[in-house]
């Protein structure tokens, strides 16, 4: 294994914006230095689909092209997908499982089969409702896997992200903004079970 490769799955479902979480992941890994890869599954792509993207982040060059069977790292947009998808699935039990989900921790426990690693939730509608207006799970999940995985800096994470937005949504400097809070708020929301 190369030094300090960190490999991170994500499970959503199609128009939730896994895939666009993994690629603004990879861009800001990117930005902090770090050689990245960001690529998505593709399966069907419909709306509510289940779907799958991963990144690989490391501060050395990333010779491996493979899908990612052994994650660090898995990021669950959707609680749905836990009762239908197999989330666990090779994730390492020295590294966690970040869930957007408002559900205890017996049945997380339960619905996880066992998994021995750190569970970490966060209620991400809630956090995109009182900062965007509108449910985005992508935003605050971003900043929860920074948060959980440490792969950067949070400050350099938010400075990142800022830029990135600023570019994305030039002309809609309010979404800027309310973005920016999301990150913030999820950063501070995310809590081990």
């Amino acid at each position: 294994m190369e030094n300090n490769l960190v490999e991170i799955r994500w499970h959503g479902r199609g128009g939730q914006g896994a895939k666009t979480a993994s690629l603004l992941l990879a861009d800001a890994a990117f930005n902090t230095g770090k050689y990245i890869q960001g690529f998505p599954e593709y399966g069907p792509e419909r709306m509510g689909a289940p779907i799958t993207a991963y990144n690989r982040i490391s501060d050395n060059p990333i010779r491996i092209h493979s899908n990612i069977y052994e994650p660090d790292y898995v990021v669950v947009v959707d609680d749905t997908l836990l009762e239908s998808v197999d989330v666990t699935a090779g994730l390492k039990e020295t590294g966690a499982i970040v869930i957007n989900t408002t559900k205890d921790a017996s049945y997380l426990k339960n619905v996880l089969k066992g998994y021995q690693g750190k569970i970490y939730t966060i209620d991400a509608r809630t956090v995109s409702m009182e900062t965007l207006g509108k449910y985005f799970p992508n935003t605050p999940m971003l900043a929860a896997i920074v948060k959980v995985s440490g792969i950067m800096k949070e400050e350099d994470f938010i400075e990142d992200m800022k830029g990135s937005f600023k570019h994305k949504f030039a002309k809609k400097p309010e979404v800027i903004e309310g973005n920016m809070k999301a990150l913030e708020m999820a950063l501070k929301s995310v809590k081990e079970v």
